[in-house]
């Protein structure tokens, strides 16, 4: 659930990054609301993360993933540069994120359900 809340977290990252663009520096309204908005709800989700996960491994995966995403967006949206350097550095974070995920220690109780089956089998 952590990492579901991490993802979450993240994608709202990228929402209220690209949400800025629309605010015109914070003076528009709704925009500023809703950006406002997912900001939070990016937090607040991003704290429920780190109540299982390691801080450092989740901090700099929704950092990546709102960063590569956002880049992403910004390509596509807005017709930011798309060049071949730029592409291999939103690569690199992307690899980056994966190997953190990857190389993250288990969380407890993860295993529970399948030593409870081990258990029964004996």
């Amino acid at each position: 659930m952590a990492w579901i809340c991490l993802l979450i977290a993240a994608l709202f990252e990228v929402i209220w990054a690209v949400g800025l663009k629309s605010t015109a520096g914070l003076t528009r309204l709704w925009p500023s609301v809703f950006t406002v908005l997912a900001s939070i709800v990016s937090f607040v989700l991003l704290a429920q993360a780190t109540k299982t996960l390691p801080v450092g491994t989740s901090y700099a995966i929704w950092t990546g993933i709102g960063a590569a995403g956002t880049a992403a967006l910004g390509i596509l949206w807005f017709g930011e540069s798309a060049s071949l350097a730029r592409l291999i550095c939103i690569a690199l974070i992307v690899i980056g994120v994966v190997g953190l995920k990857l190389s993250a220690p288990a969380l407890p109780g993860a295993n529970a359900e399948a030593e409870t089956i081990e258990a029964g089998s004996e």
